[in-house]
């Protein structure tokens, strides 16, 4: 299996408390948050991860290099910004899978990577979101989901639980070549929500631990979570 893990943000809502650090280099329990992506991929069997890289990518490929374990980790260098989907877009031209996983590298989820992969191609699906429930679904917003597919999303700002965006996609290589878009867009407005109806994701669940460290007060309970040996 093959992953694009988005490394590239400035991380300005997490300068408070990590200023001198891309984000996903930001440390919890003592490791680059980043570690804790990797080694879960590299525990479910993964051969190969490309890191869309731009802000400070130098720190990036300097604290990991071309291996982690087993894991053989490549860079994709944004030369400018270049939205969430022009990342995808630029690195998947050097992947060589089929189908890739696209993950963030400020978030976590516990995820069965083979199950996601086998409901995918079972759906001949050409785009897969990975969907998590939480308690308090307001930073987020809501998926809506009618027979396996993501059919809308609800405003963000409601309170109470929710199934939400994990931030893990299994998609066709080449899908974001083939819809017309710009050179720097995003992923999330100009894949997700235009194209919905056209696009008809399937949703993947998840149900374990769901973490997004991109803003202090989940950064500090990130530390919690990943402390003890349970933690991932």
């Amino acid at each position: 299996m093959q992953a694009i893990i988005l490394a590239g943000g400035f991380g300005t809502r997490l300068r408070q408390v990590v200023p001198d650090l891309p984000k996903p280099l930001a440390p919890v329990a003592g490791r680059p948050f980043l570690a804790i992506v990797l080694e879960q991929l590299r525990a479910q069997g993964f051969t190969k991860a490309m890191l869309a890289v731009g802000y400070r990518h130098e720190a990036i490929r300097a604290a990991f290099g071309e291996r982690f374990g087993a894991l053989r980790l490549s860079y994709s260098v944004e030369d400018q910004p270049l939205g969430t989907g022009g990342a995808i877009r630029l690195a998947a031209r050097a992947c060589s899978n089929q189908d890739v996983f696209v993950l963030n590298g400020d978030s976590f989820v516990e995820l069965d990577f083979v199950a996601m992969r086998t409901a995918h191609q079972r759906a001949a699906a050409r785009l897969t979101v990975c969907a998590v429930e939480v308690a308090d679904a307001s930073r987020y917003g809501r998926l809506l989901v009618e027979d396996s597919c993501l059919v809308g999303f609800a405003e963000k700002g409601s309170a109470g639980s929710g199934l939400i965006n994990a931030g893990v996609y299994l998609m066709r290589r080449d899908l974001l070549e083939t819809l017309g878009l710009p050179e720097a867009f995003s992923f999330e407005l100009d894949v997700l929500a235009a194209r919905l109806q056209a696009l008809r994701p399937l949703v993947h669940r998840a149900s374990g631990r769901f973490i997004d460290i991109g803003v202090p007060e989940d950064y500090a309970r990130a530390q919690g979570m990943f402390a003890s040996p349970e933690g991932a």
